[in-house]
């Protein structure tokens, strides 16, 4: 190859036979490298599982975490205030910016999610008001458990986020990958980063880079669908975490096993049928469609992929401008999807918490599970169905369970259901993508009953 030639980087298709020069591929190679160190490569740190970004995040909660509530608190009352002050008067200061007319300027919905999340969060930090709302298993579980790790997670995801998305590493495993997620999953190569990073560090950075891809053009409405609600799988450590909180440290692997077999059952099949498979293959208005994964007869798939990668990573902007985006990232969760979080996540634990309405709903389970041959089916079936308001609270329902057998079913199901609206499901629909609280509800229920009787055969062969 003469390195004296460069690649026409601005072409919509470049032959596959142009050359590139080494700093051209070295644009690519180390933001990239750097990238998959941080999001995808598993490290054991302080005896657990975990990823750089991981490490990151949670020495910075260790360092903040007696404020982190008083943070989260300031950060809802902040943004409810901006959100009245620019909604009711819409100054011109802020309608004039597309940036902050977006994140401040709301319709009557949002902005009244958004005063309810900063009211829920005073209460909640200063235990004023009904009890219901500030309890430690309502309340308190959004702004004491979750809001630290949405807010110290998100500053760090949201400004290193680019090193995964926006230098090429996803077109390059994109190209690679593409027959088998085309024809399994009938999805691009590329979202293979999205499940990877869901799978080592959080489902919710998963949702994040979805939501970012369909928004640039890179998924279809319905790729992004898909992906959002099958790939945003449970990280590692989170089912670490709940196999020790049930019990169940000693059947780990046997577990995890299960968690992936059934997740890659249900993403198989759920995409295939309705509401998923009523979405249409349309990209965002004013973007259109931005990827090609199509590789030239003759062309190899690691040169096609490389000369795809060597070109989206040098037509990027400056590294100015990426830390620009990422400081907008950040302010959209913490300013944006916090407030939905504190409301949502509340309101659902409490009807989990106070009401019977989840006891209710789960009456028709009772059979089902009782046909799988799965002991304590009346006290299961409730576990099973709370997933939908928070991933934690099947582990926290099922604990009590004596058999070991249904445990491990209680704990399986949960991993595998995906859409929670205390976090997921807030993000799926905060991100703007196409999908509704019922959609979600829906495919909720159908992840249920596809890996259900997966995770119950398994269990009986495993745990007996």
């Amino acid at each position: 190859m003469n390195h004296d030639e460069t690649m026409p980087l601005l072409d919509d298709q470049p032959p596959a036979d142009t050359p590139f020069n080494l700093r051209q591929l070295l644009i690519f190679l180390i933001p990239s490298l750097l990238g998959v160190l941080l999001f995808l490569t598993p490290i054991v740190y302080d005896g657990k599982v975990t990823i750089g970004l991981g490490v990151m995040a949670d020495a910075l909660k260790a360092a903040l975490s007696a404020w982190l509530p008083a943070i989260a608190t300031g950060l809802l009352l902040v943004s409810a205030t901006l959100g009245v002050f620019a909604s009711l008067l819409k100054p011109r200061w802020i309608t004039a910016r597309p940036a902050l007319n977006e994140l401040f300027n709301l319709h009557p919905l949002w902005l009244g999610l958004r005063v309810l999340g900063a009211v829920f969060a005073a209460m909640t930090l200063w235990q004023f008001g009904p009890e219901w709302i500030w309890n430690a298993n309502t309340g308190g579980v959004v702004l004491k458990d979750l809001a630290p790790v949405l807010i110290t997670f998100f500053l760090v995801a949201g400004l290193i986020l680019p090193l995964l998305t926006d230098y090429g590493l996803m077109e390059f495993c994109g190209t690679l990958v593409r027959n088998v997620f085309r024809k399994v999953f009938g999805l691009p190569g590329r979202s293979a980063i999205d499940a990877i990073a869901s799978w080592l560090g959080s489902g919710t950075v998963g949702v994040l880079i979805t939501a970012q891809q369909y928004h640039k053009g890179f998924y279809s409405a319905r790729e992004a669908a898909v992906i959002a609600t099958n790939f945003s799988i449970a990280s590692i450590a989170f089912s670490l975490l709940i196999t020790s909180f049930m019990k169940l440290d000693h059947l780990f692997v046997p577990f995890y096993l299960t968690v992936v077999v059934a997740g890659l059952a249900a993403a198989i099949i759920t995409p295939r049928i309705p509401p998923l498979s009523w979405k249409k293959d349309e990209y965002v208005a004013g973007v259109g469609k931005q990827i090609k994964e199509d590789v030239p007869a003759g062309t190899s798939l690691l040169r096609w992929g490389m000369l795809q990668a060597v070109k989206r990573a040098n037509a990027n902007p400056s590294p100015t401008q990426m830390v620009k985006v990422g400081v907008h990232n950040v302010v959209d969760i913490w300013l944006g999807l916090l407030p939905l979080v504190m409301a949502i996540g509340t309101l659902s634990l409490a009807v989990a918490e106070f009401t019977p309405i989840f006891n209710w709903l789960s009456y028709p389970i009772v059979p089902l599970l009782e046909l799988l041959q799965l002991p304590e089916a009346a006290k299961a079936a409730p576990a099973i169905l709370v997933g939908f308001a928070d991933m934690f609270l099947p582990a926290v329902l099922g604990k009590g369970i004596e058999s070991e057998l249904t445990r491990f079913v209680v704990a399986c199901v949960s991993l595998t259901q995906l859409i929670y609206m205390s976090e997921v499901g807030v993000l799926i629909i905060k991100a703007k993508l196409p999908l509704n609280i019922l959609e979600l509800f829906v495919i909720f229920i159908i992840r249920t009953l596809i890996t259900l009787p997966i995770i119950a055969l398994m269990a009986h062969w495993i745990v007996g």
